[in-house]
């Protein structure tokens, strides 16, 4: 059996987020115990694995999910009490939080794996109300949507152990992820820093009226976007060398980069602004629907995925 290999596991909040759980984990074969608070969770669960099996099962998941691996309790203690990895999809809030995890903490097996899918908590904070085995727990956050976007950021807190993350950085694996794991804690973890960063500037080139929303959104799905689809920036920076490599693209275009650094905006992200995003993605979309544009993505996604997984060189 796979380091990786789990048999069963909780998942603690059933949005989203935690749908995305679900249908990975059902995927795979794995027994899933469920806990969201809301009355009607049952049912917009099973509705949502049901919306998400026809991407699964082009990425090899089995024809139909196995409904008879799920079951959707009214306690979360309950629902962690077998459980030998917990998935934690609460909401964004520091002390809920804190509290849900110290929560699952108490019921959980001593070996289980207690994850986070916080999209920018620290580890260290919402681990902190955990006075039974704090060393188990961490964050494991995924990309939406979860079923399809392999991505997942392993971050341990001060009391994470190193064998703890260890295992989960294996579960995620095993369950047909991406993981990497961020070494030292930072709000926003790694991926979401990035994405930040791009948002902050592209944010401030409508601003200064640079650009339309429709032209930056063409400059990056047109343009870089592509590459990055495919490989990350340092080796894409790398092959812009030539011969040379990264370190001729360093030599060559750091300089004039650093002078670029001096000039990016600091955006006021107030409600004008704000309006005028959102009128640009209006205009930009016409009378596309969202669950169109979501459907084209996801279709060209799980595309991707497997023509990355048949080339073997790359990294």
């Amino acid at each position: 059996m796979s380091a990786g290999a789990i048999r069963r596991a909780a998942v603690i909040g059933t949005g989203t987020i935690g749908a995305g759980w679900v249908s990975t984990l059902l995927a795979r074969g794995v027994a899933v115990a469920a806990y969201d608070p809301a009355p009607d969770s049952a049912e917009r669960l099973t509705a949502a694995v049901a919306g998400h099996w026809p991407t699964m099962r082009l990425l090899g998941a089995p024809a139909e999910p196995d409904l008879g691996l799920l079951r959707v309790l009214d306690d979360p203690a309950a629902a962690v009490r077998d459980a030998e990895f917990v998935q934690e999809n609460g909401p964004e809030d520091e002390s809920l939080k804190r509290e849900l995890l110290a929560e699952l903490d108490a019921a959980a097996p001593a070996g289980a794996i207690i994850a986070s899918s916080s999209s920018g908590l620290l580890p260290s904070i919402v681990q902190a109300g955990c006075t039974h085995h704090p060393e188990r727990v961490l964050v494991g956050h995924p990309f939406h949507p979860v079923h399809l976007i392999p991505l997942v950021e392993v971050v341990g807190g001060r009391s994470t152990s190193a064998a703890c993350a260890a295992r989960a950085l294996a579960v995620y694996a095993w369950l047909g992820k991406r993981p990497i794991h961020v070494r030292h804690e930072v709000a926003g973890h790694v991926a979401n820093r990035l994405q930040a960063a791009l948002w902050r500037e592209a944010y401030s080139l409508v601003e200064r009226g640079t650009a339309t929303v429709a032209d930056i959104d063409a400059a990056i799905a047109h343009g870089p976007g592509l590459r990055w689809s495919v490989l990350g920036p340092f080796v894409n920076q790398h092959l812009s060398g030539g011969a040379g490599g990264l370190s001729h693209t360093l030599a060559h275009l750091g300089p004039p980069m650093v002078r670029w650094w001096a000039d990016l905006g600091r955006p006021d992200l107030g409600p004008e602004l704000s309006a005028t995003l959102v009128d640009g993605v209006r205009a930009e979309l016409g009378d596309r629907t969202d669950a169109e544009l979501a459907a084209a993505r996801d279709r060209l996604v799980v595309g991707l995925l497997i023509a990355k997984a048949a080339e073997g060189v790359l990294p």
